[in-house]
């Protein structure tokens, strides 16, 4: 019996990326997070795909970001499942910044500011965190709530085993994550790289 490892998605280092960065070809970045992530923190000359968006406009990222295109997120988790995305539509040459910002941070690489607010992983610790604390608490009057907390702990679970997040994905779709006025899929040109 023969199984096959997928091929693990290329990544780059935040050193790497940087010189490149710096070049005056440029690299495409991608960054996959949510537009108030995307507003909080990003590097110079990226645009901004939010991961939900990827799967929808896949055809037309793929037509226009080009080979040498690095995806970009908070840790890497988001832009690997972009980049597995962009693969199915047989754009293989795509690379994730390894680390993703913190990393890119952690150089003392550049980086545009804006209004500051909680990215999507706080997000989602904070409310499965009070879901099942509602759960527990609420558990005292109704007894059967106690397993809406299991529920909760089992979506985590799950959650860490599949490498998804279903409440990141609800969360990322809320309001506050959204509006923001900044480079994003309409502004892609295939000719746009990013540069200082």
């Amino acid at each position: 019996m023969s199984s096959t490892i997928p091929n693990p998605t290329p990544t780059l280092d935040a050193h790497t990326l940087r010189e490149q960065w710096g070049c005056s070809d440029g690299v495409r970045v991608l960054d996959v997070r949510t537009p108030a992530e995307f507003e909080a923190a990003h590097i110079p000359g990226s645009y901004n795909v939010p991961l939900d968006q990827v799967s929808e406009h896949r055809d037309r990222l793929v037509a226009h970001i080009g080979p040498e295109a690095v995806l970009v997120c908070r840790s890497g988790a988001r832009a690997r499942q972009a980049a597995d995305i962009l693969a199915a539509q047989g754009m293989t040459g795509v690379r994730v910044l390894h680390g993703g910002m913190l990393a890119w941070e952690g150089v003392d690489a550049p980086v545009n500011r804006g209004r500051q607010t909680w990215d999507l992983e706080r997000q989602v610790r904070f409310a499965a965190g009070s879901l099942v604390l509602s759960g527990i608490i609420g558990s005292m009057v109704v007894p059967h709530l106690k397993w809406f907390s299991g529920a909760i702990g089992t979506g985590l679970v799950f959650a860490a085993v599949s490498n998804t997040c279903a409440m990141g994905s609800a969360l990322a779709r809320m309001p506050w994550n959204r509006a923001a006025d900044h480079p994003g899929l309409e502004d892609l040109a295939p000719d746009a790289r990013a540069t200082p």
